[in-house]
C-alpha cells in the first residue's frame, strides 16, 4: 500500500532539514546569496573565508530542496557527447567543457577530504549500461575520447564482462569509469552549512525573496533585496535557486525548465544480497534519454533508484520506478519500497549548465540533473567572480535564452517527455 511508504527522502533519516539559528536582521551585506543548497553554500564558504559579510537567504529550511533529494552520484554529466559539442562549439571548447567537468568532480572529492567531511564518500566508479549492442561501438569511441581529453581509462564491457559490476540480463554491455563515485547528499549539505556559518556567514531560513532591484549602480551597495522579513542592501547578489526559482527572480525563471526527478529506496535487503546483485557496489546509470540511475545505499543494505516523473499520480509514479528496478534486478520482486520522494531539477533550453550575469546579479544554475557536482562548483565559481578571480568558467560565456510566452511554467514538458520515451522505446528495442 502506498500509504505505508515514507514520502520524504531516505537521506533525511541521517540529516533532516534544519532551521537556521535566530539572528538579528542586517541592513547591509557585502554579498547576499539567495538559496541555501549546494550552490548557495558553495558560494558562501569562500566568500566568508575571504572576510566578506555574507548573508544567505533560504525560503524553506536548510536541506529542504534539491540538494538533499538527489541520488548522491558525483557524475557531473554533460547532456551532450564530445562529438556533438565539437560540432556546435568546436573541438577546443568541447575539450574545455569536458576538462571543467573533470575538474569539478575532482574538486568535490578534494573539498570533502580537505575539510574532513563525513558524508559517506565512495570513490567506487560508475557503470552505464546499454540495451543496444550497436551502442558499444560509440561507447568505445567515448572511452577513447575521455582518455585523450581528461586522462581517465574507462572500460567498455560486453554482456559477459558486465557481470563484474551488475547481476542483470537487461544490458548487453556498458562502460565503467573510475572518476565518478557517491556521497550522502544530506550529510554533505549539513556540513557545508556548518562550515559556512563557522566562517562567518549569516543564514536566514523561512525567508522568501520577493524582488531584487539594482537601484544605486554607483553605490557600494547597489542592490536592494526585498523579502518577506524586510529589506537588505548588498554589494553583490548571487541567485542560487536553480529549479526552485520563483517569481521573485523572473529573469532566470524564464530561462529554466523545472523537471521532477523522483526516487525510491527498498527496504533493507541485507549487505550480502546487495553485494551479490551489485558486485562492485558502484554507482549505476543507463544510456537512455529517460534511463534510471541507481546505487547501493551508503550502508550497503538497500538499493536506491531514481528517474524522471512520468505520471502525476504518486502511487503510479512509484509503481513505475519499482517496475524499472525489476527490469534491471528482477530478483527484487519480493522486496518492498519503503521511501518514495521527489525533487526538481532544472534544464536551460540548450541543456548546458550556466554561470550567467544579468543586470549585475550572478546566476549559477541549469545543472541538468547533475547538480551533485555542478551546484557546488558553479556556486564556488560565482564566489570567485565576486572576488575578482579572472579564471572563470567555460560556462560563463554561453547564451542563456528563453522562448516567447514562457514564464517558468513548462506547459510543453509532457510532450517532450513522451518524445524522449518514444526515442528510448525505439532505441531500447533495436538490436
Amino acid at each position: 500500500m502506498y500509504s505505508d511508504v515514507v514520502t520524504t527522502p531516505y537521506w533525511w533519516e541521517a540529516a533532516a532539514p534544519q532551521a537556521a539559528a535566530p539572528a538579528d536582521w542586517p541592513n547591509t551585506a557585502d554579498v547576499v546569496i539567495i538559496g541555501g543548497g549546494f550552490t548557495g553554500f558553495g558560494a558562501a564558504l569562500p566568500l566568508a573565508r575571504a572576510g566578506l559579510r555574507v548573508v544567505v537567504l533560504e525560503k524553506d529550511k536548510i536541506g529542504a530542496g534539491a540538494s538533499t533529494r538527489n541520488g548522491g552520484i558525483t557524475s557531473g554529466n554533460l547532456r551532450y557527447a564530445f562529438g556533438a559539442l565539437s560540432q556546435k562549439f568546436g573541438a577546443e571548447k568541447a575539450t574545455k567543457f569536458y576538462q571543467e567537468a573533470h575538474a569539478a568532480r575532482r574538486d568535490l572529492v578534494d573539498f570533502i577530504t580537505r575539510e574532513n567531511i563525513d558524508c559517506d564518500l565512495q570513490t567506487c566508479g560508475r557503470l552505464v549500461g546499454t540495451v543496444r549492442s550497436q551502442s558499444l561501438d560509440s561507447m568505445k569511441q567515448d572511452a577513447e575520447t575521455l582518455h585523450r581529453v581528461i586522462g581517465i581509462e574507462p572500460v567498455v564491457y560486453d554482456k559477459a564482462g558486465i557481470g563484474a559490476h551488475i547481476d542483470s540480463d537487461k544490458y548487453c554491455g556498458g562502460m565503467w569509469r573510475d572518476d565518478i563515485g557517491g556521497i550522502h547528499p544530506a550529510k554533505l549539505l549539513a556540513e557545508m552549512y556548518r562550515l559556512a556559518v563557522a566562517a562567518g556567514s549569516i543564514v536566514f531560513t523561512g525567508t522568501a525573496v520577493t524582488a531584487v532591484r539594482r537601484v544605486a549602480p554607483a553605490s557600494p551597495t547597489p542592490f536592494t533585496i526585498d523579502t518577506d522579513r524586510g529589506q537588505i542592501k548588498a554589494g553583490h547578489v548571487i541567485a542560487a535557486t536553480n529549479a526552485y526559482t520563483d517569481k521573485g527572480l523572473p529573469w532566470v525563471r524564464r530561462r529554466l525548465v523545472p523537471v521532477i526527478s523522483e526516487m525510491i529506496a527498498t527496504e533493507e535487503i541485507g549487505a550480502n544480497r546487495v553485494q551479490s546483485l551489485m558486485p562492485s557496489k558502484s554507482m549505476y546509470g543507463e544510456a537512455l534519454q529517460l534511463g534510471y540511475y541507481y546505487r547501493p545505499s551508503p550502508d550497503g543494505k538497500r538499493i536506491l533508484l531514481g528517474g524522471r516523473r512520468m505520471d502525476p499520480n504518486p502511487a503510479k509514479a512509484m509503481a513505475r520506478l519499482k517496475a524499472g528496478l525489476l527490469s534491471i534486478l528482477p530478483d527484487l520482486a519480493d522486496s518492498h519500497v519503503t521511501h518514495h520522494w521527489y525533487g526538481f531539477v532544472a534544464f536551460p533550453l540548450d541543456q548546458l549548465p550556466k554561470l550567467a550575469v544579468h543586470d549585475g546579479v550572478i546566476y549559477p544554475c541549469g545543472f541538468c540533473g547533475s547538480g551533485t557536482v555542478w551546484a557546488r562548483w558553479l556556486g564556488q565559481k560565482a564566489a570567485m567572480m565576486v572576488l575578482g578571480d579572472l579564471e572563470g568558467s567555460v560556462f560563463s560565456d554561453l547564451p542563456f535564452r528563453t522562448m516567447p510566452f514562457y514564464s517558468g511554467d513548462p506547459w510543453f514538458l509532457p510532450l517532450a517527455m513522451r518524445f524522449y520515451a518514444l526515442q528510448d522505446k525505439f532505441y531500447g528495442t533495436s538490436k
